[in-house]
């Protein structure tokens, strides 16, 4: 059966900081339908990679490719307008609201800035419904555990009907049972055509539910494959996963 071809690509991303390099000829590629690892050491450029491809960086060269489309000049309201949306490693959500009113406002943001037009309420308790939050609906999200928090993040990036989701070390502070969940509802998105990246430093998350890893070190992609590939890797383990190995031990 012939692969898909990516929904989104990269395609030489490079991205410097004054003389220094951050990003360095990158190529990247999701698909419909599949979750995307993107893993590597801190300072690896994984999260300028995602800033890139949301359009809060400019690159110096490279391109990025939606749906066959060069988005690359295209602002980040405008990307994600196509379907492209985010959540980031240091939580952007409105602390002195509750977690309805997080994944709401954003469905709100929608309808005003497109043309689409459903029902807010029913929308909102839909997603709520879907990433196992309607039991805390009601709560002040600073009133929250961090872990559940950070699916309120996800909640809210599905409120913009995504095609694309981008998702920056989601599992950072979730206790085991809640990584689990977690673990089968992005796999449970995925299998409805969402193409997920997922950066993520819980290796164990990464391997059981990417289908196709890229491994980043000193902002160059040094090894793409499949989580047995990847696992396999010297140069992976080298860079990366004989470090991580150990810290778990």
């Amino acid at each position: 059966m012939p692969e898909s071809d990516p929904l989104l690509e990269t395609r030489g991303i490079t991205v410097r900081f004054g003389g220094n390099t951050a990003v360095n000829d990158v190529g990247l590629a999701m698909t419909e339908g599949q979750i995307t690892g993107l893993i590597g050491p801190n300072g690896a450029g994984k999260t300028t990679m995602f800033n890139t491809i949301t359009g809060l960086q400019k690159p110096a060269s490279g391109q990025v490719m939606l749906d066959g489309a060069d988005i690359t000049k295209l602002s980040p309201a405008r990307r994600a307008r196509r379907g492209m949306a985010r959540t980031f490693q240091r939580m952007e959500l409105f602390l002195s609201l509750s977690v309805r009113d997080n994944v709401r406002v954003a469905g709100d943001i929608l309808r005003s800035s497109t043309r689409k037009r459903f029902d807010l309420d029913e929308e909102t308790d839909k997603i709520l419904e879907r990433t196992g939050l309607t039991d805390i609906a009601g709560r002040d999200v600073s009133d929250i555990p961090i872990g559940r928090a950070r699916v309120v993040e996800v909640a809210r990036a599905l409120m913009t009907s995504p095609r694309v989701l981008l998702l920056d070390e989601p599992a950072s502070g979730q206790t085991e049972r809640e990584t689990e969940a977690f673990a089968e509802m992005l796999a449970g998105l995925a299998g409805e055509g969402l193409a997920i990246c997922l950066v993520e430093h819980d290796l164990p998350l990464v391997m059981k539910l990417c289908s196709t890893i890229h491994v980043l070190d000193y902002g160059a992609l040094i090894a793409s494959g499949t989580p047995a590939e990847i696992k396999d890797s010297p140069e992976v383990i080298a860079a990366y996963i004989g470090t991580e190995e150990a810290s778990h031990e």
